[in-house]
């Protein structure tokens, strides 16, 4: 009677009858994230990994939203939701535009691994620009409507599948990411740590969680029962798949040394709770089997989970889904980039506004300063798509200005050694800044002008009608040094990585003499040239033959010259617009760059780096008035007095300087939110490899900061009144908060309306390191109009008001309580204090 049982529910059930039929080989293939086809169970191909942080990532032509970091500081769930819908959008569209059964290569995927909603504990973390910032509950917030928008409003059929990640207490350092043992303590991790993916699961509904690469009390996350098996799935009541960081499954045995070899890993994995691996250490399986080191119906758990997640995107074993219909030409759309647009200008932050400098006039003559003012890269930040037609910072002023109001300098490098974009100034044909290029195909050559050598290759053609590869490119034109010195040009490129069998060549020549011929060792060539000064004919080809994903024409110059032409600039302008601060080339995911300031990725001092400290003090002694825009993922420690007015840009994505230029015009109001405390120096922090919460994040923070969490300027002002609430809850109970928020300045615009509690005072002699300052329970980005008023409320329930102890235990306690409703943080700008008391008895919740 069982075995005919079983029958019928295989037959009723495809996954269960596909997993029966299947040999220990087969089902690790399944369980890796290139999975080959398997014709006896009617699978293609299907590769499980696939991008979306902050737009369609790595597959060619998509929408490019501000970097993660952009996206925390427009404070907007709704708008996370938006993304995210988009996201999954082009995801679908992209998948859809071949048959269901077309074997799938990377990057081809409907399963996400995003959103990263790690903590930003500290500035130094290279990857912190893929998070939402500081705050477990911002993050959360944000979390979940970005999990929404790409899975969609049916969990049944899910547009894609979002992986909340790196599960848990993952933020650097990069250098020793693959084998580093994390000690948080309970409080630490109930408190910080662990709420976001809580959140994630529990009210976002993600299908997918990443476990991380470092260990936790010894325990590799991907191997941690306690968390992906206990926490997420019988506390939080986790349904869907899990899947590892790449290569995480591999480090348990290489790094951790937790296991004695790849089978030991891959079978303390799969027990652990971790069902996919991204990698290939799970080919190990068959033979953990054999040893006995883990059952056969652990194993075919682990692969139900993860077949059953194609079975819901529609993709295996006949399934359908609804979202098949969207077609190819729901990529990069109108509507998609005006929220690209909208998204970019909502996540610009006005830190410093002396004496009203911004908004700049129609007719001001503006020089525009720095590197990052014209570099694709700082627009398009790390794990991103290719943007259609891109605008800089410099692109978009001169737009919004006019071209003859605004000039352009590089003026310095963005640190010591590190190469930068050869600008449109050190480039001329015809008469005209840039190279002319000629690209070659099998059609009619298209030739154009292009002002840099700085493109995004990465399955995308450089211009319309030339093939994704199989095409040359030539530069050819005059380059014009801005004085006497040695030169060192660089010809980088992001080589492909995976399935990849050949490469790029490049030819460089420079006043008659051959500098390069033939490959891009490691995806870069340095060449040395000693120059008086005098302009030389250049001429530059790309055989570009492969699946190599980018190229740029890079340089350092001498310092003198570049910064001498910027003073030059500025003191011909009413006002100079200095583009400063970071890049994806130099903070990021396990970098090799090694210069000072920065290391692997991460920073080992979060100041401005000393080549633009240098600038802005030649800049200031022109006496003309300073803008600083502050382009990077993370927070960076500047002199405040340095700049009239500051603004945070992030990497603003595709529409990054449209956006810049509407706000610094007064076309829009600016109404960013820091997500992350800006720190005064790096000697405020703990070690970077403390994972303890003392002394970090505005919640723990004792000294004072630059800027603090949630701080932003407006050109209005806003005023706070009548707040309504009752004056006691019960423990457990929910506490419902209203307050009135007047534009009271002359321009519309928008507030992020902030709630803050701070709860009672620990009993006399209690332990409280760390000490809780206060945390963020409630906010709302609301649109009022000058002279109107508008009703903004809150409902705080019972996690809101909880406090964690040393144990991990989260409970509400009775007591007296105060309530913060606001603009920023308390202190920072205007708002309302509001005391009530919670009354009953001590009210524990769950984890």
């Amino acid at each position: 009677m069982i075995p005919a049982l079983l029958l019928l529910a295989q037959a009723a059930d495809p996954v269960t009858a596909a997993i029966a039929a299947m040999s220990p080989e087969q089902k690790a293939a399944q369980l890796q994230s290139t999975a080959p086809a398997d014709a006896q169970a009617n699978l293609p191909a299907y590769d499980w990994w696939n991008e979306g942080l902050h737009g369609l990532a790595r597959n060619g032509r998509a929408t490019v939203f501000p970097q993660a970091i952009g996206l925390a500081a427009t404070w907007d769930v709704d708008m996370m939701e938006r993304v995210g819908t988009i996201v999954s959008t082009e995801a679908r569209a992209r998948f859809n535009a071949q048959p269901v059964a077309t074997d799938r290569r990377i990057y081809q995927g409907l399963t996400i691994w995003s959103p990263n909603i790690n903590i930003f504990r500290d500035p130094r973390w290279g990857r912190g620009q893929e998070t939402y910032g500081e705050d477990p509950y911002l993050t959360g917030k944000l979390g979940v409507g970005f999990v929404r928008g790409l899975q969609g409003p049916d969990p049944r059929h899910p547009r894609v599948i979002a992986t909340p990640k790196h599960l848990a207490v993952h933020s650097g350092p990069e250098a020793g990411r693959d084998g580093f043992d994390v000690d948080p303590s309970p409080r630490d991790l109930e408190a910080t740590y662990l709420p976001a993916f809580r959140r994630a699961v529990v009210e976002g509904k993600a299908q997918s969680l990443m476990c991380a690469y470092n260990s936790l009390h010894g325990t590799p996350a991907c191997a941690a029962s306690w968390l992906m098996n206990d926490r997420i799935r019988r506390d939080w009541g986790f349904t869907g798949f899990t899947v590892s960081d790449c290569d995480a499954v591999s480090n348990i045995h290489a790094f951790h040394h937790y296991r004695l070899d790849a089978a030991g890993a891959a079978a303390a994995a799969v027990r652990g709770g971790t069902d996919l691996n991204c990698g290939t250490a799970y080919a190990a399986l068959p033979q953990a089997l054999a040893k006995g080191l883990v059952s056969q119906s652990e194993v075919d758990t682990a692969l139900a989970r993860a077949l059953r997640g194609r079975q819901a995107l529609g993709i295996a074993f006949g399934a359908t889904s609804p979202w098949a219909r969207i077609g190819s030409d729901q990529v990069a759309t109108p509507a998609h980039r005006a929220t690209a647009l909208e998204a970019a200008r909502k996540s610009i932050v006005l830190l410093r506004n002396e004496a009203g400098r911004l908004p700049l006039a129609r007719g001001t003559r503006i020089a525009v300063i720095g590197a990052d003012a014209d570099d694709l890269g700082v627009l398009q930040g790390n794990y991103h798509g290719t943007a259609v037609n891109p605008v800089t910072p410099l692109d978009g002023l001169r737009a919004r200005f006019g071209p003859a109001n605004v000039a352009y300098a590089q003026g310095s490098l963005l640190a010591e050694e590190a190469a930068v974009v050869l600008p449109e100034t050190a480039l001329r044909s015809d008469g005209q800044p840039g190279l002319h290029a000629t690209y070659t195909a099998n059609g009619a050559p298209v030739v154009r002008r292009d002002r840099r050598v700085d493109f995004d290759l990465n399955r995308a053609a450089p211009a319309p009608g030339l093939p994704v590869t199989g095409y040359r490119a030539r530069w050819t034109g005059t380059f014009v040094p801005p004085g006497p010195g040695r030169y060192r040009l660089i010809l980088d490129q992001s080589p492909c990585w995976k399935d990849c069998t050949v490469h790029d060549r490049a030819t460089l020549t420079l006043g008659g003499r051959l500098l390069h011929d033939g490959d891009l060792p490691r995806g870069r060539v340095e060449v040395a040239v000693d120059s008086d000064g005098t302009p030389q004919p250049i001429d530059l080809t790309l055989d570009h033959r492969s699946e190599d994903e980018s190229f740029r024409l890079l340089w350092i110059p001498p310092a003198e010259p570049l910064l001498a032409q910027a003073v030059a600039a500025v003191r011909d302008a009413d006002v100079a617009v200095v583009v400063a601060g970071l890049s994806p080339d130099l903070e990021g995911e396990a970098l090799s760059v090694q210069v000072p300031g920065f290391v692997g990725g991460d920073r080992t001092d979060i100041a401005l780096p000393l080549p633009q400290q240098r600038l802005l003090a030649a800049l200031k002694a022109t006496g003309k008035p300073i803008v600083l825009v502050l382009t990077s993922g993370s927070a960076v420690a500047v002199d405040p007095g340095s700049a009239d007015a500051i603004l945070a840009n992030w990497y603003p994505g595709e529409s990054g300087g449209t956006a810049l230029a509407d706000v610094m015009s007064g076309a829009v109001n600016p109404a960013g939110r820091l997500p992350v405390t800006m720190y005064r120096a790096t000697t405020d922090l703990p070690a970077f490899v403390d994972y303890g919460m003392k002394e970090r994040t505005y919640r723990y923070f004792t000294g004072t900061p630059l800027w603090g969490f949630g701080h932003g300027l407006s050109y209005t002002q806003f005023a706070y009144a009548s707040l309504r609430a009752p004056d006691s809850v019960a423990a457990g109970g929910d506490l419902r908060i209203e307050a009135m928020v007047t534009n009271a300045g002359a321009r519309d615009g928008e507030e992020v309306v902030q709630a803050y509690l701070v709860p009672p005072a620990p009993p006399e002699g209690g332990f409280t390191d760390p000490v809780l300052q206060r945390q963020l329970v409630g906010f709302q980005r609301v649109a009022i109009a000058r002279g109107k008023t508008a009703r903004v409320g809150f409902t705080l329930d019972p996690r809101a008001m909880s406090i964690v102890d040393r144990d991990g235990r989260r409970h509400v306690v009775p007591g007296a309580y105060r309530l913060w409703i606001g603009g920023g943080q308390p202190g920072d700008g205007p708002g309302r204090w509001f005391d009530f008391t919670v009354s009953g008895t001590d009210t524990e919740l769950p984890k």
